[in-house]
């Protein structure tokens, strides 16, 4: 059906904002690719792009139009979909992960891959900011990411476990105040262009204090990597399965209780409308189970 092969080029355009590199994604000329955009359009009564030298960005038209053409070709693909047995698991399914549920999830994709082999599961790994935008995007259909307080209509949230904020500190350091020992050595800082970097930061202005700021970096474990070393102190969540309270060279200070409960929530974020739903759906369950195995383990 040609308007469905457009359609898909139309998707192809729109995430890459040219039709020369939509073109190598969808293995067409970029003649062909021109023609089809023409055609789509003429079909379907109005411009879609605003055309300006090599780009082509959807315009107003075309922006309206994106969920619906994708809500569309999910259905689509949801009524070419093999029926098979009640139980059974097929088809293509992009699924992104945060760098600390990526071993995980990794052996959970790999289990339902060999239970079902008609199931294709793709996995990318990236920053939570970055990976939500693809599933909202629809380049994703799910991604395992800490939680935003942004809640978006056309996404589904599952939280799975959560990671209590803890001060990291090396096994020499003196005193159990966790405030003594954030000011007291140089601080080891997460990421804060990131949703974990940003709530650590909010956590130590609730602290009143004040950091010796030495390092920042987007990489828990490196960051609990170099406390060992004894290069510093971080605040950082307490990875879901993580042995650092048993570690010899290290120090768990959890946070003074007047603060109440603090931690950062991790779960599976989804659109609320695609094909795999039975796919993603499965994949949070055997998820979860994995890391509340993994995070009972730990204790």
């Amino acid at each position: 059906m040609s308007t469905i092969r457009f359609m898909r080029t139309f998707l192809a355009v729109a995430h890459h904002g040219s039709f020369s590199e939509a073109a190598e994604q969808v293995a067409l000329t970029q003649a062909a690719v021109s023609f089809q955009m023409r055609s789509l359009e003429t079909e379907l009564g109005r411009e879609l792009f605003d055309r300006s030298g090599r780009l082509a960005l959807l315009n107003a038209a075309g922006r309206e139009l994106l969920p619906e053409i994708k809500h569309l070709l999910d259905l689509y693909d949801r009524l070419r979909r093999p029926r098979g047995a009640a139980d059974e698991l097929a088809g293509s399914v992009s699924v992104g992960a945060i760098v600390s549920c990526m071993g995980t999830l990794s052996k959970v994709v790999s289990g339902m891959k060999r239970d079902h082999p008609g199931l294709d599961v793709r996995l990318f790994s990236g920053k939570a900011s970055e990976l939500a935008g693809k599933v909202e995007a629809g380049d994703l259909d799910a991604a395992f990411v800490v939680e935003a307080g942004r809640k978006m209509a056309s996404t589904r949230w599952t939280t799975l476990y959560e990671e209590p904020l803890v001060v990291v500190a090396p096994a020499s350091t003196r005193g159990d105040d966790p405030r003594t020992v954030l000011t007291s050595h140089p601080f080891l800082r997460f990421d804060r262009t990131q949703r974990t970097g940003l709530q650590i930061d909010r956590v130590l202005r609730r602290l009143g204090v004040s950091v010796h700021d030495f390092l920042e970096l987007n990489a828990i474990e490196t960051l609990v990597e170099l406390v060992r070393q004894e290069v510093g102190v971080a605040l950082l969540p307490l990875l879901n399965g993580a042995n650092w309270q048993h570690s010899a060279d290290l120090r768990v200070l959890a946070l003074p209780g007047d603060l109440g409960p603090i931690a950062r929530a991790v779960g599976m974020l989804e659109r609320r409308e695609h094909a795999r739903q039975a796919v993603t759906a499965e994949i949070c369950a055997l998820a979860g189970a994995a890391f509340r195995k993994r995070g009972g383990s730990a204790d």
